[in-house]
């Protein structure tokens, strides 16, 4: 339920946020607008109001549009002519059809804005031991580093140097890391990537082996899910977990490993609790995760918070600081979407990268189920990408209108409906087929992972 309420809350904003734009400077303009829908279809709720524009809510939510007056697309009597799309000057057709797009980039702007001003959750740039073979792990960095700068740009939190490896990585052979370790001495390291894959593109941290560091964690249980073995199994909140099938264990990494090797096969815990030892087996449940099947048995380690909070810290600017930054992150993120969509088109980079409905919607349910600051922050970044995608000139969205409106400067005289019937069929096919490849890439991850 929370997913599908986080998908249709992400839906209706940037949908709507979306077609104001078009409104808002269609009116500026003083076109008449017949129809503002959310949503596709048939019309299910619908309110008119004193300027004569019916403002509906239609069945299909997965999109939604501002129909005007348009001699194209129906007679217009003659003391309505001054008020028609079509009898617009260039400039006017022009501003109204990049609204849309340029009002998904004001929301991201504004969204960031707030989020650094009100304070954005961080962890601090610390990196945990690379996995042997990783290009990390060849260039030398050790557990306890702190990440300074990406390519020599400064690194700031643990989310930076998310962004900048991803960013300097794509297309890159190389990456050059800047680690401060605990008596202060910098190093400059040269990460080399041999070979690349489509999980290289979606978790290049994970690729280079840049983890971050979690302090030591011992093998006392917290959490338990209702529903997961180890509770239906007879483990309780606090147990200290000193063997499993008679090897001991002293840390919760140890017990992770082994109940991760043993998907559907009986494990021996030894447990203590409240000075008794007890013993219980376990059968751990088998989950697909990554193409690989793994034992899960719903359990999480009990957290020192005060220890957890020497790794934490919070982003929060003054009001100008922060604008500054939300317009740099939403054209940093508007290039960057530019850059991954032409790399796919000359094969650089996966089409796995592509998501669909299904990705979103789980996306946005597992930003709104962390907290408000997530799920803001997963708008801002949808809002990027949707602005970024109505721009592309391709017939159908508000880009491919742009390049009709282009052709007709240089021109001097509206492209032809000929051309553009046959622009709305290559429109059609070719976002069907990004469409086709969404949902494949969402069902892959779905079932297969």
């Amino acid at each position: 339920m929370t997913t599908l309420l986080a998908f249709l809350a992400t839906l209706a904003i940037l949908i709507v946020f979306h077609e104001f734009g078009h409104y808002l400077v269609a009116r500026l303009a003083g076109v008449k607008v017949l129809r503002f829908s959310v949503g596709f279809g048939k019309v299910i709720a619908r309110r008119e109001d004193r300027q004569g524009t019916e403002w509906a809510l239609s069945a299909i939510p997965l999109g939604g549009y501002v129909k005007m007056l348009d001699e194209r697309e129906a007679p217009v009597p003659p003391e309505q002519l001054a008020g028609a799309f079509n009898r617009k000057p260039l400039a006017a057709r022009a501003a109204i059809v990049a609204a849309g797009p340029l009002a998904n980039f004001l929301l991201a702007i504004l969204l960031f804005w707030g989020l650094f001003m009100t304070g954005v959750p961080t962890l601090k740039p610390v990196l945990g031991e690379p996995p042997a073979g990783t290009p990390a792990a060849l260039a030398g960095i050790r557990s306890g580093e702190t990440v300074t700068a990406v390519n020599g740009e400064p690194v700031e939190s643990f989310q930076d140097l998310h962004w900048l490896a991803l960013r300097h990585a794509i297309g890159n052979a190389q990456l050059r890391v800047d680690t401060l370790d605990d008596k202060g001495h910098l190093s400059y390291r040269t990460l080399t990537v041999s070979e690349r894959d489509a999980s290289f593109d979606q978790a290049p941290l994970a690729a280079l082996g840049l983890q971050r560091y979690r302090p030591p964690l011992p093998a006392v249980l917290g959490d338990l899910a209702p529903d997961g073995v180890a509770a239906r199994s007879g483990l309780r909140q606090g147990d200290l977990i000193l063997a499993i099938d008679d090897r001991p264990v002293a840390q919760w990494e140890q017990v992770v490993a082994l109940v991760r090797a043993a998907p559907g096969k009986p494990r021996r815990f030894q447990v203590e609790r409240q000075g008794r030892a007890i013993e219980l087996t376990l059968i751990p449940a088998s989950i697909n995760e990554g193409g690989q099947t793994v034992g899960r048995i719903g359990a999480a380690p009990r957290l020192d918070m005060a220890e957890l909070a020497k790794y934490q810290g919070e982003a929060r600017y003054g009001p100008w600081e922060a604008l500054t930054r939300a317009i740099t992150r939403t054209w940093d993120l508007s290039v960057f979407s530019l850059e991954m969509l032409g790399r796919m088109l000359i094969g650089q980079v996966s089409l796995k990268n592509l998501s669909g409905p299904i990705t979103i919607a789980d996306y946005a349910g597992q930003s709104a189920a962390t907290g408000a600051a997530s799920f803001i922050a997963f708008l801002a970044l949808v809002s990027v990408s949707l602005g970024v995608l109505n721009l592309l000139p391709v017939p159908l969205l508000d880009g491919g209108h742009l390049l009709y409106y282009f052709a007709e400067f240089l021109t001097g005289r509206p492209v032809s409906e000929q051309v553009q019937e046959i622009g709305q069929k290559i429109g059609i096919g070719l976002l069907t087929l990004l469409m086709f490849f969404a949902l494949y890439n969402d069902l892959q991850r779905l079932f297969v992972g």
